[in-house]
């Protein structure tokens, strides 16, 4: 599918708890060929979406109505914190990924939040080339979680970017409040 048709039927909305299941599919379904070589099992739990969802947002990216991809973003203040980044894997390459991120920064940014901190297990080597493109660059390392078992020895590179502040709501924020 191309970017252009893409744009068109793209919608990008905040998520609310009667999305938890679907969140949990999209983001195991995307995960699992790009993890499992280092991590046994699913990315998420059920429980655990529900639990994000008491802590930050999960932006739905849907084509037609039909679930596609998703990010999770968390406000900290003038900082917010950015993951889970999804897409089916039938649609990667496409758009929906930087979609989802243009759209969570809009986010973070219309809550004043100034920066967008990002964790990225080093293993990932497809991934730090799509983030420098956004503009973020290293900060550290940090140690991944010790209670997930990998197959391999690894560890967060994390990454930031400062946000263009603006003080509007935005489109999101606009309809989260209205849930």
């Amino acid at each position: 599918m191309t970017e252009s048709k893409l744009t068109k039927s793209l919608q990008v909305r905040v998520a609310d708890a009667a999305d938890a299941q679907k969140i949990t599919f999209i983001i195991n379904l995307s995960f699992y060929p790009a993890e499992g070589f280092f991590v046994e099992g699913d990315r998420i739990k059920l429980k655990e979406v529900v639990d994000s969802l008491n802590t930050g947002k999960f932006l739905l990216a849907e084509d037609e109505g039909t679930p596609i991809g998703c990010v999770y973003v968390e406000p900290r203040g003038e900082r917010a914190y950015l993951g889970l980044l999804s897409v089916d894997p039938s649609r990667q390459q496409s758009g929906v990924g930087s979609r989802l991120m243009d759209a969570a920064e809009e986010y973070c940014s219309s809550l004043a939040c100034r920066f967008m901190d990002i964790k990225m297990v080093n293993l990932r080597e497809d991934l730090p080339g799509f983030y420098q493109r956004r503009g973020y660059v290293v900060t550290g390392t940090s140690p991944f979680p010790e209670h997930i078992e990998t197959k391999v020895p690894c560890y967060f590179i994390d990454m930031s970017k400062p946000l263009g502040f603006t003080g509007e709501k935005s489109e999101l924020r606009k309809s989260a409040s209205d849930q």
